[in-house]
């Protein structure tokens, strides 16, 4: 009787471990699962196949009813946007238009692709888009900004970061709203998250493009182009889309519009109603281009709908520039001296301080002493004569920031995080 109350109380002992392991495991198991089904949840708005993103909304009421009642409250329409499938399975370089092809056959490539081009299409988030924007600026901000991104959320990367670091480093109490289907998603949420939990008020907003371009020189070239019976051109059609939106968006809200290849170096809260010269006649000091990376414009500004209306009559997909910076030069040029626009050109020192072709050197560190001497002289002349620097993303993007350049300095200046700046 003993030895068997012994031996069974041997074993009982012997199970605790095996049980506690057991237990463990399981725990572990548990917890494990639902992380896998918390993150298929939350990245459910992941990319697959580098695809242009697409919200897909749930059809149901529901669902409906709390988009409308969640414009006042931030978080609730973030968790209802998590609850929402978003479907990013587009083949983004499919939307890129065929080269060398008569202007028939690239309008029915068009034709044929349209059902993929998102941007054009309207959703429960899209129609929440003046509500949204006039809900976010309705909070005394110091100044109101406005981007386009209208590629995938995983190509918004560390330089285009460094351009919302620095402006809300020169602008602590200004807004930025950025206009992309994109990072208005559970994946774009967390890539601004940082500087939302900093307290700087930004947000992703899904635009509309119907109501933007609505009562607009805009809303009869938009219509034409959804029909699919107008040439896209060799340019890919997001890009001239960017250029629009710029104008449209200034003209209804006013503020400030800005690439998202800039690095911010000083307020713009002086600035009023200002385009800048990218260049300018040695001998004469008159500017020859404009640019369109920085645009200040009062809401119904009079030069913005004369830029809406040369880009609806005198649209052309296939030159490059045609629609944004040659386009504000056409215009500019041709009512310089009418009056009742009542606006101002910036010298190039301004946001343009170095053009696209000498852009680079503000990216390598000094081999000399002479080169260490211009650094330190290019910093203080931007630091004196420029609000900004425009970093011409197409000629910089694979360049490597390398430490003691300009462009090192002027990062870590202006940064507010201030990670991963060489690696970039």
């Amino acid at each position: 009787m003993t030895k068997n109350m012994f031996d069974s109380q041997v074993l009982s002992r012997a199970k605790l471990p095996i049980l506690f392991t057991f237990t463990l495991f399981a725990m572990i198991f548990v917890i494990y699962i639902d992380s896998i089904i918390y993150e298929h949840s939350f990245h459910s708005f992941e990319f697959r196949n580098n695809g242009i993103p697409e919200v897909v909304l749930k059809s149901d009421e529901r669902i409906q009813g709390q988009l409308r009642s969640s414009i006042g409250n931030n978080k609730q329409l973030r968790v209802i946007k998590e609850e929402i499938e978003e479907v990013e399975d587009e083949n983004w370089k499919a939307l890129v238009p065929p080269l060398s092809v008569t202007e028939q056959e690239r309008i029915a490539w068009f034709r044929e692709k349209m059902p993929k081009f998102h941007i054009f299409k309207s959703n429960n988030l899209t129609q929440l888009f003046h509500n949204r924007v006039m809900e976010f600026f309705d909070s005394g901000c110091e100044a109101r900004f406005f981007m386009t991104w209208l590629s995938p959320a995983a190509s918004f990367g560390r330089r285009e970061f460094f351009t919302l670091e620095s402006l809300f480093k020169a602008h602590p109490h200004g807004c930025l709203m950025i206009l992309s289907r994109s990072l208005d998603s559970g994946r774009g949420y967390r890539i601004l998250k940082p500087l939302v939990d900093k307290g700087f008020r930004v947000n992703a907003v899904s635009p509309d493009l119907a109501f933007l371009f609505k009562n607009t020189p805009a809303e009869a070239w938009f219509k034409e182009m959804k029909s699919g019976n107008k040439d896209p051109g060799e340019i890919p059609l997001a890009q001239n889309l960017s250029n629009l939106m710029r104008l449209a968006i200034l003209y209804k809200y006013g503020g400030v519009y800005l690439d998202t290849d800039f690095i911010v170096l000083k307020p713009f809260t002086g600035l009023k109603n200002s385009i800048g010269a990218q260049s300018i006649d040695a001998e004469s000091k008159n500017w020859t281009r404009l640019n369109n990376a920085v645009l200040i414009f009062d809401v119904n500004h009079p030069l913005l709908l004369k830029f809406m209306m040369e880009f609806a009559l005198t649209f052309d997909g296939n030159k490059w520039g045609h629609n944004g910076p040659y386009l504000v030069s056409r215009v500019v040029e041709n009512i310089r001296n009418r009056p009742g626009y009542n606006f101002t050109v910036l010298q190039p020192m301004a946001f343009y301080p170095v053009d696209w072709i000498r852009i680079g050197r503000l990216f390598n560190k000094p081999a000399n002493r002479g080169d260490s001497k211009w650094v330190q002289t290019k910093l203080l002349q931007l630091s004196r004569e420029s609000y900004g620097v425009h970093l011409w993303n197409k000629q910089t993007r694979n360049l490597r920031i390398e430490e003691g350049s300009v462009m090192g300095k002027l990062i870590l200046e202006h940064c507010l995080f201030c990670k991963h700046i060489y690696s970039s």
